[in-house]
């Protein structure tokens, strides 16, 4: 299951597509030059249970990793799995 990033100059977006529909995905809008803030996440019904939310949210973390971003959320589910999980406090910031 490929990831896709998309990316604009304010907004972004970790994608999974099948069939060249997008079965599941996690948008952001950029903050500043130092975080950016992840709004939605979306998985398809015949996905869901699989972890694929999960691996967006990896997905978001690894980036934000890369270029010295911190990660703000309002989506429910990306707050969840960013507080549940240690391995994001380097990133999470609320």
């Amino acid at each position: 299951m490929d990831i896709k990033h998309i990316k604009n100059d304010s907004r972004g977006a970790f994608v999974i597509k099948q069939d060249g529909e997008r079965s599941a995905e996690l948008t952001y809008v950029k903050a500043g030059e130092s975080k950016f803030i992840i709004d939605h996440t979306e998985v398809d019904p015949s996905l869901r249970g699989q972890g694929v939310g999960e691996k967006l949210v990896d997905a978001a973390a690894d980036y934000a990793r890369e270029n010295n971003l911190k990660i703000f959320a309002t989506c429910p589910f990306a707050i969840n799995a960013l507080r549940e999980n240690e391995s994001y406090s380097d990133v999470f910031e609320g």
